[in-house]
């Protein structure tokens, strides 16, 4: 003789209380472009206590400048690993030491061959004269590998790392890349010599070519190697201004810049010349296409998979 409905529906165990929404606070602390936004104050104000510190031992200038570059730039990682482990409680693929001699060896070289490359073709077309090698010692070698060593590393970690991820996990690799180029790019317009067509050619050559670069690996040692090398090959070896700011820099080369801002970028630098337009962003479309042929793209809301 069968149960009646009512007495089966008695006997069956209770059905799991749906999960709790999460609050409101709890919801806006984990959203990405929150926390990147907190990673961001983290990381400057790290780098303001070691700009202090530098200052008050002397050695923010000259000789010693190289060696705060670097304390500096031990400080950015842990920090970040520290905002990995506390505030995204994810585990750190971004400075994983896993990759990362082969990764930022290739950056360097990849950065010192195309800024190479596109000096030579300004060259070629009569835009750069060389007028000889100067002495290591005449020149400003500790200033610029430090502004290397920190605009590679800070700037990318709040690019790529921070803000690059942030778009991504809200919205998808492209906009992502659109939104961090852009940034990129407007970052530069208050420089010294700067103009909306520089910010532009920032925006297009290395904020394509360094997003694609960290797309690729998905770390930031890469990304990392290619600025630090781009703007020590651009300020010390050929002493060409750096994104508008240093003034002439005394590399090791001895340059003089000829013809139209179009051609040589003027005073804002290389960066800005239609030369580094063309070769910079071929290289990032390039690196991009790697990228996507590796499956490294993340799709944007509309085309994510939903579980009903």
């Amino acid at each position: 003789m069968g149960m009646a409905p009512s007495d089966q529906a008695m006997m069956e165990p209770d059905a799991p209380p749906p999960p709790a929404r999460a609050g409101l606070l709890r919801r806006v602390f984990t959203y990405p472009l929150v926390q990147a936004c907190i990673g961001g104050v983290m990381i400057l104000a790290a780098m303001g206590v070691v700009s202090a510190i530098g200052g008050l031992l002397g050695i923010a200038t000259g000789a010693g400048f190289p060696l705060l570059a670097v304390l500096l730039a031990l400080i950015v990682v842990l920090v970040w690993k520290a905002y990995k482990r506390w505030i995204e409680r994810e585990r750190d693929r971004e400075f994983s030491f896993n990759g990362a001699v082969p990764e930022l060896l290739a950056g360097l070289f990849a950065g010192f061959a195309l800024f190479t490359l596109m000096t030579g073709c300004v060259w070629l077309f009569g835009g750069i004269q060389f007028h000889g090698i100067r002495s290591p010692g005449e020149t400003q070698w500790a200033y610029w590998l430090a502004i290397a060593i920190i605009s590679g590393v800070t700037e990318e970690t709040l690019m790529r790392g921070l803000l690059f991820r942030a778009v991504e996990k809200v919205s998808g690799s492209w906009a992502a890349l659109a939104v961090s180029a852009v940034l990129f790019g407007a970052a530069h317009i208050f420089n010294e010599n700067s103009s909306w067509l520089a910010a532009l050619a920032i925006a297009l050559e290395a904020g394509i070519l360094l997003g694609a670069a960290y797309m690729l690996t998905r770390r930031l040692w890469l990304p990392i190697g290619i600025h630090a090398a781009w703007n020590f090959t651009q300020g010390w070896v050929f002493s060409i201004p750096v994104s508008g700011t240093g003034g002439e820099p005394i590399g090791l080369v001895a340059t003089t810049r000829l013809g139209p801002d179009w051609l040589t970028g003027g005073g804002f630098g290389l960066e800005a010349s239609a030369v580094a337009m063309v070769v910079a962003t071929a290289a990032g479309l390039m690196l991009l296409l790697w990228a996507h042929r590796r499956g490294r793209f993340v799709p944007g809301p509309w085309g994510r998979e939903t579980v009903s």
